[in-house]
């Protein structure tokens, strides 16, 4: 008869430990002061659900809701099927594929903070080698004042920074597909496409369901670059979830900042979960 046994949590319970403190505690933290109206943190009055209702009874927080789920579906569009293609065109082994693997991971090291301004200076007309290049063809590339011009760049941005995340995780997928299924294939005449739809995309789908997931949650909640690219701008076209909860930080508004954070973060945990559960209703986190 076996038995169970679970000392195996023990070996879990210290990084468990670890997560409760530096995510937990803090979350409830915020979730307490979402019901107060607070001065200073000794001084704080009980207003309970005020500031939830006035989010909600808000048409702004659709608009920007909106505004972030347009962002986050252009840049799953652009990343998925760019990080799955240059997947499918590493080498399987020698020392190109030690190359791309770590070109792919450098931009995942380089620090949030430090991106608008790398991007800033390379589309510079005057200094930066693609701005010069954009300008010798005649375009007039502003991003400051026009509204699709600043999407176009913080969605390259993005993708320039995230897109070897999908490339590294889907060719860590195709690396544990067995050899036989390829031989087999070969031996049926299979084209590729074929072997790519019956054969790698059903073994891909863990991995890029959890990729999915992971960029759904960055996206939603991007901060730095489009601050540091445009602070919003122009107008408010590119004023996303996480610039108005900064706005409100930055006014000291730390009562509707708690309870904006905290909708925020169900907002984010309720379109994760739902893209996640339509993908298992589809058989995609199987193979």
């Amino acid at each position: 008869m076996k038995r169970h046994s679970n000392a195996a949590w023990w070996y879990v319970a210290p990084a468990l430990a670890i997560l409760g403190f530096v995510g937990l505690i803090p979350l409830l933290s915020v979730v307490n002061y979402s019901f107060f109206d607070i001065f200073t943190l000794e001084s704080r009055f009980w207003v309970g659900t005020e500031w939830f209702d006035e989010l909600v009874g808000s048409a702004d927080l659709y608009v920007t809701l909106g505004r972030s789920l347009l962002f986050s579906g252009l840049a799953l569009l652009i990343q998925f099927p760019l990080g799955l293609l240059i997947a499918l065109n590493i080498p399987k082994n020698g020392l190109g594929r030690s190359i791309l693997l770590i070109v792919l991971a450098l931009p995942l090291l380089v620090p949030w903070n430090m991106i608008p301004g790398m991007w800033l200076g390379l589309i510079d007309p005057e200094l930066g080698l693609l701005g010069r290049i954009i300008a010798g063809t005649g375009i007039t590339f502003d991003y400051k004042f026009n509204a699709v011009h600043t999407w176009l760049l913080l969605l390259a941005m993005d993708t320039w920074h995230w897109v070897g995340l999908v490339a590294i995780l889907a060719y860590s997928g195709l690396s544990s597909i067995p050899a036989p299924y390829f031989q087999a294939a070969r031996i049926d005449g299979a084209r590729r496409w074929a072997v790519f739809r019956f054969i790698q995309l059903p073994r891909l789908r863990g991995v890029l369901t959890m990729a999915l997931v992971l960029r759904i949650m960055d996206s939603l909640m991007i901060y730095t670059e489009a601050f540091g690219i445009n602070a919003g701008g122009p107008g408010k076209a590119t004023s996303f979830l996480a610039l108005e909860l900064g706005e409100d930080i930055a006014a000291f508004n730390y009562g509707p900042a708690a309870a904006r954070s905290v909708l925020y973060f169900l907002i984010v945990l309720l379109v994760a979960w739902t893209m996640t559960a339509t993908l298992r209703r589809h058989g995609g986190t199987n193979g």
